[in-house]
């Protein structure tokens, strides 16, 4: 057994670990070592004998985190650590629920069943409801169903409130149905495991007696993660009926909490002082990882938030400030991509490995340009947290209609797409499909053609797929007028697939849906649907280039909470990018305040150097669109932050225009040294941009000017990036 575990605590980890009686609220912020406090903390309760091993409750967000602590447990105890109550909260209520699960009208030896068998199950129950499924997709019922479970509700308990801008369809009794099913299967779902569980402590206060007296402490993990159902289970095991004061001990980062979007509320960890009369509050402030002013920067946008409980970080290791945080501006998206992959290629030559860089986006349709960027440049990389671009399953499918369209014959791309969305045609329909073309020595396509236009094929299905050959056909004749990108996103359009997406209320569709419009986007960079095809099928080949390689990592904020690295990108820190303007329209206020946290997580993921980029001119869904620099950016402490423009390049209306910066002071370039002017041009100045040409400035409000171009019209464009004109 190690009895050194303390001595490499600092003071507030130390104090964290030995004040064990009583609710106690560990406010851990980025790269403080919480996870160390954590497993030193449950140690010490059993090296101290406060308590055994199976009277401990330690509930954790992953099976990973949970392995971790395992191990480093049985570490400090020197023997492996058995007969834990230590796993994620599912694990755990799953356990507790085989013991219970007569109280809900299971047998203990109940099934737990994936989502295939809840969609299955659910479809049943709506058809057999009189209710069109393909008009009323059973995906987006079951994403309901789960909602009301992470919120603790039954059937019984749903009001009319709870079904607010719901679709009639989606009636309160198929949940009732639903759960009715279940019981007669003897099964559950992932969500019942919790929600079980607190209706049996709730309506059997015997049983929560059980567990009170079981377990003297309890420890938790992320608690500012938690969703409604997990922070009520916790409450109910750890409030006692006399109100005894519950040895509780929550680790948590209130500056850290990101994913309202999946449930979970910053609210729980705000009010736990409330919740837990008396509790104490330890901080820790020492960071293992940042250096002084990457920690500095971040505090300094964070506080701008006003629901925090507070607390700074400082640097525990490092005896200098470290690099400034580089702040780039450009010109355009297009650029930002080219400056990302150029910096990588110059940072590994000065000897940083690639392993140690990382590209961090808010949203994932920002990684296309990213990708193709490294490609090009020959720059290994990997996605974390989710597939690469061309790879994702909707990318595939918009990529699958993309072929049929210039190419009939494709039956590999047809067959992909032919029912998605459902058309009525599944597998026994597409294998005899399969039969009569061969019969007939035609492509699928082709032979669909034939077999409607013989009225071989009847009902809606028939009506459909006739559909999906007219918008084909209508595609292919806008293809030779209007070009390849309004034929591409006019397929997709009539041919119900981006209404699937629409439709679709899981929390993956808008991000798939950026994804799609991104696609669109790429295909003005080719002259032609071919050209472009032929670029994904060398893009997706060259996978080969990463095998065995250490590579950069690209991927989303969101992913990247809870990893390091040495050299962090940020691009498109830009107003609607980020914050996310579906976000602050969605959410108001809160939803910025949780976008400003995603800035403070993104920061402190670098440990020597943050690279914030943004860009006045982004290509949106393939039209530019004017971008102002991100709220964030104003909110960087000024001597914190060194102002980056890229190299002086020669274009058709001069360099002038790449010298002049937004921010009147001193830029740096990555190879020379200018200092841009500040805006001070007026009204019925003549200016010239690179992008719109010639105009007359209509407004001028701070360094954002009203141009009214001669071509295009009124625009709002930063100062920075237009050149008067003598």
């Amino acid at each position: 057994m190690s009895f050194d575990y303390l001595s490499k605590l600092n003071i507030e980890q130390k104090q964290a670990v030995e004040t064990t009686e009583g609710p106690l609220l560990i406010l851990a912020g980025a790269g403080t070592g919480k996870t160390r406090v954590l497993t030193a903390r449950f140690a010490h309760i059993l090296i101290q004998k406060l308590a055994w091993p199976d009277q401990i409750l330690a509930v954790t967000f992953t099976n990973k985190a949970a392995r971790e602590m395992k191990e480093r447990i049985s570490s400090i105890l020197g023997s492996p650590a058995e007969g834990l109550w230590l796993g994620t909260f599912h694990a755990l209520c799953a356990r507790m629920l085989r013991r219970h699960a007569d109280l809900v009208g299971l047998n203990h030896n109940f099934t737990i069943i994936d989502t295939d068998d809840q969609l299955r199950l659910l479809k049943q129950i709506m058809i057999a409801s009189g209710i069109n499924i393909k008009n009323t997709p059973p995906a987006q019922l079951l994403n309901q169903i789960q909602v009301w479970k992470d919120q603790a509700l039954l059937p019984q308990n749903i009001t009319s409130a709870h079904q607010k801008n719901l679709s009639a369809d989606y009636d309160v009794s198929l949940y009732e149905a639903y759960q009715n099913r279940l019981r007669d299967l003897n099964a559950c779902d992932f969500g019942d495991l919790m929600l079980h569980m607190v209706t049996i402590f709730r309506q059997h206060p015997e049983v929560l007696k059980l567990y009170h007296k079981r377990f003297r402490y309890i420890l938790v993990d992320e608690y500012q993660d938690t969703n409604t159902i997990q922070y009520l289970w916790l409450r109910l095991l750890a409030k006692r009926d006399n109100n005894e004061a519950a040895n509780i001990a929550c680790v948590g980062d209130d500056d850290q909490s990101i994913y309202s979007w999946r449930g979970a509320d910053i609210g729980n960890i705000l009010r736990f002082e409330k919740d837990f009369p008396g509790a104490r509050i330890v901080r820790l402030e020492r960071n293992y990882r940042s250096t002084p002013r990457i920690l500095a920067a971040a505090a300094g946008i964070i506080l701008h938030n006003e629901g925090r409980l507070g607390k700074t970080l400082h640097a525990a290791n490092s005896s200098e400030e470290g690099e400034p945080i580089h702040v780039i501006s450009l010109l355009d998206s297009d650029e930002e991509s080219r400056v990302i992959a150029q910096q990588i290629q110059n940072l590994h030559k000065e000897n940083n490995s690639y392993a140690e860089m990382a590209v961090l986006v808010r949203a994932g349709f920002q990684t296309r340009p990213i990708e193709e960027a490294l490609l090009r440049a020959n720059l290994p990389y990997q996605v974390i947290g989710g597939l690469r671009f061309y790879e994702r399953a909707e990318i595939r499918d918009a990529i699958a209609y993309l072929r049929s369209l210039i190419q009939p014959q494709d039956d590999l791309a047809f067959e992909r797409i032919v029912n998605l969305p459902k058309r009525g045609f599944g597998n026994v329909a597409l294998s005899k499909l399969r039969n009569e073309a061969t019969l007939r020595k035609n492509s699928l396509q082709e032979t669909l053609t034939q077999l409607l236009g013989e009225k071989k094929l009847k009902g809606k299905s028939a009506d459909s797929l006739t559909d999906l050959l007219d918008s084909f056909e209508r595609a292919r004749q806008t293809l030779s007028k209007e070009g390849h990108v309004v034929a591409a996103e006019q397929l997709l359009e009539r041919s119900g697939y981006l209404q699937m997406w629409r439709d679709d209320r899981s929390v993956e569709a808008p991000g798939r849906l950026d994804n799609l419009h991104e696609l669109i986007r790429a295909l003005a960079d080719f002259p032609t649907l071919e050209a472009f095809l032929e670029h994904i099928a060398l893009v997706m080949d060259s996978d080969a280039l990463n095998q065995n390689k250490e590579r950069v990592s690209i991927m989303t904020l969101h992913a990247a909470k809870g990893l390091e690295f040495d050299i962090v990108f940020l691009p498109g820190w830009e107003e609607g990018i980020f914050p996310s303007q579906r976000s602050l329209d969605e959410g108001g206020n809160a939803a910025l305040e949780e976008e400003r946290r995603l800035a403070y997580v993104g920061l402190t993921r670098a440990r020597k150097k943050a690279i914030i980029l943004h860009a006045a001119s982004r290509r949106i869904y393939a039209n530019w669109q004017d971008s102002i620099p991100s709220r964030f950016i104003e909110e960087l402490p000024d001597d914190l932050i060194k102002r980056v423009a890229p190299k002086q390049r020669t274009s058709s209306f001069g360099s002038s225009a790449w010298q002049r910066m937004k921010f009147g002071q001193k830029a740096t370039s990555f190879n020379t040294e200018f200092t841009p002017r500040a805006s001070t041009i007026s009204i019925g100045k003549s200016v010239k941009h690179p992008r719109f040409g010639e105009g007359i400035v209509l407004d001028v409000d701070g360094d954002s000017l009203l141009i009214n171009f001669e071509e295009t019209g009124p625009k709002r464009i930063l100062a920075s990036f237009v050149e008067i004109m003598k």
